[in-house]
């Protein structure tokens, strides 16, 4: 769990994350681009993945509901990862994109959207607000009612939107498209690294990640670990996830996104810095 540096310069010190070590809990796989955001502010960022992305224990599942595929009025994408599996898997299987026309999607935010513009549709719907319930605020009743819904996701989600549609009278399948298990990380470093206040913010992208993390540390050491270092998640959804485990949260992304995390962690620190000058 080497430190990675965002790339100095001779400039760095001027950047507003100079100085600050930041730890990403995001898979590996997915941890670049936010590592980059803050290393180009000329934040110090320390990898420390609490969960790794894996494709479902059984494609059995994904594969039949595929094979129909044109039985559905409605496709419902909660996240980039449920895009990117989904549709990796549709191409395995020899499918044809066109198969889906007729068909309306939705996707959570505007990275999902961005991952279907990549598998090369269009959504139908994309909420202002990046999370399920907004879904169903863009998605009426009168809409559902009938109807039939996939949501191809991850592995253990919230029921609110499967359980809402179908109290609206749509038929929903929920299919499993990837899983998370906690990834192999040296948490015996990290807790070295919060003992001795080495770290000034952890950051959570999803509740998977938070869950994890707490999962890697006895729930009674948490507190002392943290209190040197700020907590920041990516939405409400994540930092609910944290307060129920015991985790005190600083910093909440109005924006669901890495870019509005990113934006949030820099608002932050820039607030933290006036505060200590005001006080000199």
């Amino acid at each position: 769990m080497a430190p990675t540096s965002g790339g100095a310069s001779p400039s760095r010190e001027s950047k507003p994350l100079s100085g600050r070590r930041i730890a990403i809990t995001r898979a590996r796989s997915q941890a670049s681009a936010f590592a980059r955001a803050l290393g180009v502010l000329g934040g110090e960022v320390v990898e420390f993945p609490t969960i790794e992305i894996l494709p479902p224990e059984s494609y059995d599942p994904l594969d039949q509901v595929i094979q129909k595929i044109k039985n559905y009025h409605w496709i419902i994408f909660t996240s980039v990862n449920g895009v990117n599996f989904f549709f990796a898997r549709f191409k395995e299987l020899r499918r044809d994109i066109r198969e889906l026309k007729g068909i309306k999607i939705a996707a959570i935010g505007p990275e999902t959207a961005k991952a279907l513009g990549a598998a090369g549709l269009r959504a139908d719907l994309v909420p202002q607000e990046f999370r399920a319930e907004a879904i169903l605020q863009g998605l009426k009743p009168e809409e559902a009612r009938g109807k039939r819904i996939l949501l191809p996701r991850v592995a253990r989600a919230r029921d609110i939107l499967p359980k809402t549609l179908r109290e609206w009278g749509a038929e929903v399948d929920v299919i499993e498209t990837y899983r998370t298990v906690v990834a192999r990380s040296d948490a015996r470093r990290l807790r070295e690294m919060l003992r001795q206040k080495k770290i000034d913010m952890i950051t959570f992208t999803s509740s998977s990640t938070v869950a994890n993390f707490a999962a890697l540390f006895p729930a009674e050491d948490i507190e002392g670990l943290l209190s040197g270092a700020a907590v920041a998640c990516i939405g409400p959804i994540t930092q609910k996830t944290a307060e129920e485990l015991g985790i005190r949260v600083d910093v909440v992304s109005r924006d669901y996104t890495i870019p509005g995390l990113t934006k949030a962690i820099v608002e932050y620190f820039l607030r933290k810095e006036n505060r200590l000058r005001i006080e000199d």
